[in-house]
């Protein structure tokens, strides 16, 4: 009845299906038919397929209209999570037209745009975008060469970093700026940076110090709390443990640490060399929530 077709008719079709699969779909030894286990796995998978084609038409249709197929974005490893993922969920409550509250339920709907995050470390992070491998870079360092034509950079804003180790380390009874001379026989923690051509960047590390080295803010910050080593941190990330009393913060000459990080994208440039806007839609939005003070501020933490 749903298809329009007479018993005899459907019956040719399931036949065929059958022959061209070499396979039973459904056990007619009873009076009424019944699916087989592969018939089962058939319909399960036919319906997933046709799901499938329906998401592709979709997102087709909304690239025409001028949404990226897919956005690539990368962070480095100190950037805030949770805003990031916000922007995420605002990004998906789009609609195809880019009007906000309209992508119905939650992880349904948006403009069809796939996003996909990426984390990399220091000087990994300005390598995904100069690569292509990203379209978006967030949380990249001002301390790299000039980027190359094509790339637009904007400030982003400064993060705090301290010194701290753990309250069993020989350097937290220091109360005194701790000098570099002093410094230099303790071990270090060190996240490794993650670029593979350019030149890997080393921050706050002395000549001949010895160096334990993570791969993760993270990780490195849970090092410290272990009395593992000492080092730089981002305050963010470390607050909790620093109300607690896990972690101690203590001076150094260098004093405390700020890094000045910024945003970029790949974009053309014009006959002139002007910077022209994206034409991407899902691009053109990040930017758009990029350029809030207060975005600003949550990605770097500034307000925990």
């Amino acid at each position: 009845r749903e298809l329009g077709k007479v018993p005899s008719a459907l019956t040719y079709s399931v036949r065929q299906l059958e022959d061209a699969l070499d396979v039973l779909l459904f056990d007619r030894r009873s009076r009424q038919a019944r699916l087989t286990a592969a018939g089962h796995e058939l319909l399960g998978e036919g319906r997933r397929l046709l799901s499938e084609i329906d998401a592709v038409a979709n997102r087709v249709r909304r690239v025409a209209t001028g949404w990226e197929s897919q956005l690539t974005v990368v962070t480095d490893d100190v950037i805030a999570r949770r805003p990031l993922i916000d922007l995420c969920e605002a990004f998906y409550a789009l609609d195809p037209q880019g009007r906000a509250g309209l992508g119905g339920e939650r992880g349904q709907g948006g403009p069809g745009t796939r996003l996909r995050l990426r984390t990399e470390v220091l000087s990994g992070t300005w390598e995904a975008l100069l690569n292509g491998q990203a379209d978006l870079a967030i949380g990249a360092g001002v301390g790299v060469d000039q980027p190359p034509p094509g790339i637009a950079v904007e400030p982003l804003g400064e993060m705090e970093f301290v010194f701290a180790v753990a309250p069993g380390h020989p350097l937290a009874g220091h109360t005194a700026p701790i000098t570099d001379a002093e410094l230099v026989n303790f071990r270090a923690v060190a996240v490794a940076d993650s670029a593979e051509r350019l030149s890997p960047r080393t921050v706050n590390l002395l000549p001949g110090q010895e160096v334990l080295t993570v791969t993760s803010m993270v990780d490195k910050i849970e090092a410290q709390r272990r009395g593992l080593g000492c080092g730089f941190i981002a305050r963010h990330l470390a607050q909790p443990l620093i109300d607690r009393g896990e972690l101690l913060i203590r001076p150094t000459q260098r004093g405390p640490g700020v890094a000045r990080m910024v945003y970029a994208w790949r974009c053309a440039v014009g006959p002139k060399g002007e910077r022209r806007p994206p034409a991407g839609l899902a691009l053109q939005w990040w930017l758009q929530q990029l350029g809030s003070p207060t975005t600003r501020r949550a990605l770097l933490a500034s307000d925990a």
